[in-house]
């Protein structure tokens, strides 16, 4: 910077995260009152600032948020930090912005008349949400700061002789920086070789792939009326294409009045038939109807912060497998077992002598190691019913061990289990199953912390935390609304939907000119579209971006992929950037850190676990756990450390 008193900072990525950073910029620069100095920030984005590209105010009104009202924020709540300018959670503007329809669109106003706090609002109502809240803090902008807006992408980042930064726009305009930070989000990614071979076999057979994408970003009136269409991908991103090819088209849903299930569907005749694959065959499971994000009756016992800072204490860095599973195991246990207790007695015999037995047989030093899975395995066979015990891997993988005469038997199948799924969640803390997984996505929030303030080794991570628990609880825990599931329902019986079963394979079968999908464990013949559907988001790999910003840092050695230690040594290359931490600055392709480079958002994958989920505002009653709002806290420290220059 030499002698001069003007910080320049340059923010790539004007969604949440980059306005997180503009926002502590702000308040930090208002706390400290410099003197004789000024700070100019450019934010860099195509997109609107605030919103970004995943949240604008104008996309379909179908699409739903994953969180509640109560939960998401774009402002910190910790006194700790410098105290915020303007702005609060999304649900202190919902209660404020419901009566005060000003400057709102017509469908905004009446989803804020119908929107609570215990509601999934749509993303269209959080964008309206992030963009005012920006707008209210620049009106309050401190003296000395200029926020200056670039609707431009950026096309390069390259180190200067001097240390500052030199980074050129789309538009051939070049920013000098003192520091920049990455807030990039969701990047272009390169197709994998089975989805190249999909995509040029839609060209050449007049076919019609749609690659993995934001739904937001997809031109659904490609997709033909009445024809068979393949989705493969029955998670988050599979509800949105389900509800824009029936609602989206004309369809709507109402009230069953007799017969099974919550809903029935009325088709509009537009409706494509849709053919859902995933490896489970079945689609994830629902939330349960709560007060809160996490159930209040579950209280973690043993994966608590406690039991971690004892790790610390002994210098252990803990593995997965061996350390942390077998507590958050227990409190898995503990919550099912006690609320299958109350909730259903007839399932349980002596409750008491039971529960009792069982907190001591779950206590982690009670017993030689190995051994209390035995005692506790003993205990459930004395005193529960066989239908209620807890499987597990069963919760998981609804369909594990059948087979299926033909697609309509496993149609019938998929059925009674979203009915369940559906019933269970209206229960809410009351059903057994919906509190194991319950105690799985409390567990989380405390793991978060684990991975992101001390690490686990790199051989549990790759193996363990993301080779197998990462899916298992995501299919558990980060599932969608309930009425998502009964829609689903809905959509099956009035024949809309069908499904193809566990492990499906695809392929073009190029005689036909039509894709086609079957699982090993149903009979018949394979489902066939002229349409393949990938219900993905893309892959969040920066050693396989398409993004030309990325690849140019990659190639300049200005940062470079994250490296993991595998099994035996061997080296892995991870998801995210390699940074030091905190606050989190790049590491360079020779392995020194590239000073006043910062990175926050999902580029920090190889560091961070859970890195897309948004800030959460502070519960007005129950447990706030510290990974809540720790990217609200990544973005304090680098605002910290860019003034402090």
């Amino acid at each position: 910077m030499g002698n001069s008193q003007r910080t320049k900072v340059v923010v790539i990525g004007a969604g949440p995260r980059g306005t997180s950073v503009l926002e502590r910029l702000l308040a930090n620069w208002a706390a400290s009152a410099p003197s004789g100095r000024t700070l100019q920030i450019d934010v860099v984005d195509p997109f609107p600032a605030g919103p970004g590209r995943v949240w604008q105010p104008g996309q379909s009104r179908l699409y739903l948020m994953n969180t509640q009202s109560f939960y998401p924020t774009l402002i910190p709540e910790d006194p700790a930090l410098a105290a915020p300018l303007a702005g609060g959670s999304f649900d202190r503007w919902r209660e404020k912005r419901r009566g005060d329809g000003h400057g709102l669109g017509p469908e905004e106003q009446a989803e804020l008349a119908e929107l609570c706090s215990g509601d999934f609002p749509s993303r269209a109502i959080y964008g309206r949400y992030l963009s005012e809240t920006l707008a209210e803090l620049l009106d309050r902008t401190p003296d000395g700061v200029e926020p200056v807006f670039h609707r431009n992408t950026a096309a390069s980042v390259r180190k200067n002789a001097d240390g500052t930064f030199d980074v050129e726009l789309d538009s051939g305009e070049h920013l000098t920086a003192d520091a920049v930070v990455l807030a990039l989000g969701h990047l272009e990614s390169q197709l994998n070789a089975e989805q190249r071979s999909f995509a040029e076999a839609a060209v050449g057979l007049d076919l019609l792939y749609l690659p993995p994408a934001a739904p937001a970003d997809v031109d659904w009136s490609l997709v033909p009326d009445g024809e068979p269409v393949l989705v493969r991908g029955m998670g988050l991103n599979f509800f949105d294409v389900m509800v824009q090819l029936s609602v989206g088209r004309g369809g709507r849903f109402e009230a069953a009045e007799d017969g099974p299930g919550t809903l029935r569907y009325v088709p509009s005749g537009r409706e494509p038939k849709i053919i859902a694959a995933s490896r489970r065959g079945t689609p994830y499971r629902a939330k349960a109807g709560l007060d809160g994000y996490y159930p209040k009756s579950i209280r973690l016992r043993y994966l608590s912060e406690e039991a971690l800072e004892r790790f610390t204490a002994a210098g252990i860095r803990p593995g997965f497998d061996h350390d942390l599973w077998p507590l958050l195991h227990r409190d898995t246990l503990g919550a099912y077992y006690s609320t299958l207790a109350k909730a259903q007695p007839a399932a349980v015999s002596d409750a008491e002598e039971f529960l009792e037995a069982l907190e001591d047989a779950l206590q982690p030093h009670a017993h030689a190691a190995g051994s209390w899975e035995k005692r506790v395995a003993e205990l459930v066979d004395k005193h529960v019913a066989a239908p209620r015990r807890l499987d597990l891997p069963g919760l998981a993988a609804p369909l594990a061990g059948r087979s299926f005469a033909d697609r309509r038997e496993l149609a019938a199948a998929v059925v009674e289990y979203l009915d369940d799924d559906a019933r269970r969640s209206a229960l809410g803390e009351a059903d057994p199953m919906k509190m194991a997984i319950g105690a799985l996505h409390t567990g989380r929030a405390v793991l978060k912390s684990v991975v992101a303030d001390g690490g686990i080794t790199d051989e549990s991570w790759l193996a363990e935390l993301r080779g197998w628990f990462e899916s298992f609880v995501e299919g558990l825990a980060s599932g969608p609304p309930a009425l998502r599931i009964e829609q689903l329902a809905a959509l099956a019986r009035a024949g809309v939907v069908s499904f193809t079963g566990p492990d499906p394979r695809f392929s073009v079968d190029r005689a036909r000119k039509v894709f086609s999908a079957s699982s090993p464990w149903v009979g018949g013949a394979p489902a066939t579209a002229k349409t393949l559907i990938e219900a993905l988001a893309p892959a969040n790999r920066v050693g396989t971006t398409a993004s030309p910003l990325m690849r140019q840092l990659l190639a300049d050695g200005l940062v470079r992929p994250k490296v993991m230690m595998g099994g035996e040594g061997s080296p892995v290359q991870a998801t995210g950037l390699d940074v030091e931490p905190h606050p989190y600055r790049a590491v360079g392709a020779n392995g020194s850190v590239t000073g006043r480079l910062y990175v926050l958002g999902l580029q920090l994958s190889a560091n961070q676990w859970g890195t897309a989920i948004a800030a959460e505002a502070v519960p007005a009653d129950g447990p706030a756990y510290r990974s809540g709002q720790r990217t609200l806290r990544d973005a304090d420290e680098i605002a910290r450390d860019i003034l402090s220059l």
